[in-house]
């Protein structure tokens, strides 16, 4: 698998068509947030759970609903109709809880369906996330960054809209990382998938090149899904602690705790609830949270 070397703002590849579709068809239902209910979360798999951990250190008195899309994963290699259709769906189910804002806790997701889905819901604070160029553009000393990503996040016209405004601050070298989400799935379940999940990150990063602090090589890694974030200690063995791992979840929860700011959500001192639902199979997602989140949290099997 080769990285696509480019200075940002250069030419690539001829981009999918972004029309939307999907089996849910024509405009979903419009409902207002609840300025009292839980956030909805949602990710296509147990990656969100790196975003969940940041927001409740943020806003550790609001309530949470997680939903891991694992049944119908991976995302990063769909067509953005499928994805739409996924978050459509998931944010449709999520509104039937009363959800005062939503967070996109998946890269892919938010390229394909983020604008669509606040387009139906103008009322409903809706967050995503991105890969955090801007941030790793500020870093770096060698101004050469790594960024490892799906190849459905890299494709999309949000993602080379933001590469393109960063055009004279750095140069990137992007990874589609084919696998690797669902080798940290597979590890989260069973321990013992870990060397496959150390090849995958092995792999990849060796595709991109030299990473170090020297004229040419790459000093920062941007880690461009949210499952990616729970390999940084294989990460870091690999590339040395010389290099920054530079991920989203800390900014996307500041961002949630701004616009619920803006909307007037009521603050208390209250300890919120965090509830954990999942189209595939449950008990990958509360071990997966147990271990990396220390929560004791049930995970539900979700039907939609």
């Amino acid at each position: 698998m080769h990285p696509l070397s480019l200075q940002a703002g250069a030419a690539g590849p001829a981009l999918p068509d972004r029309r939307r579709s999907g089996p849910l068809g024509g405009q979903g239902v419009t409902r207002s947030a609840r300025p009292w209910g839980p956030i909805g979360i949602f990710d296509s798999g147990i990656g969100g759970l790196s975003v969940l951990q940041a927001l409740r250190a943020e806003l550790p008195q609001q309530d949470f609903i997680y939903i891991a899309d694992s049944g119908h994963a991976p995302y990063g290699e769909r067509d953005d109709a499928f994805v739409t259709a996924r978050s459509r769906a998931l944010t449709q189910y999520l509104l039937g809880q009363e959800i005062q804002a939503l967070v996109i806790a998946c890269n892919t997701a938010t390229a394909a369906a983020i604008d669509l889905l606040r387009a139906e819901h103008p009322h409903l604070p809706i967050i995503g996330v991105e890969p955090a160029l801007k941030p790793a553009a500020v870093l770096s000393k060698t101004k050469r960054i790594g960024v490892m990503a799906t190849r459905g996040t890299l494709a999309s016209a949000r993602f080379r809209t933001l590469l393109g405004t960063l055009s004279t601050q750095a140069e990137f070298v992007l990874q589609p990382c084919d696998g690797l989400a669902e080798a940290i799935e597979q590890a989260a379940g069973w321990p013992e998938s870990a060397p496959e999940l150390i090849a995958a990150c092995s792999i990849h990063t060796r595709a991109m090149g030299r990473f170090g602090l020297k004229d040419g090589e790459m000093d920062t890694l941007v880690l461009g899904c949210t499952h990616y974030p729970f390999a940084s200690e294989i990460l870091r063995a690999l590339l040395g602690p010389d290099v920054h791992l530079v991920d989203t979840g800390v900014p996307v929860a500041r961002q949630t705790r701004l616009r619920l700011l803006a909307a007037d959500s009521p603050v208390t001192k209250r300890v919120g609830q965090i509830k954990l639902f999942t189209t595939g199979e449950p008990a990958v997602l509360q071990t997966a949270a147990q271990r990396w989140l220390q929560l004791d949290s049930t995970a539900a099997p979700l039907h939609v």
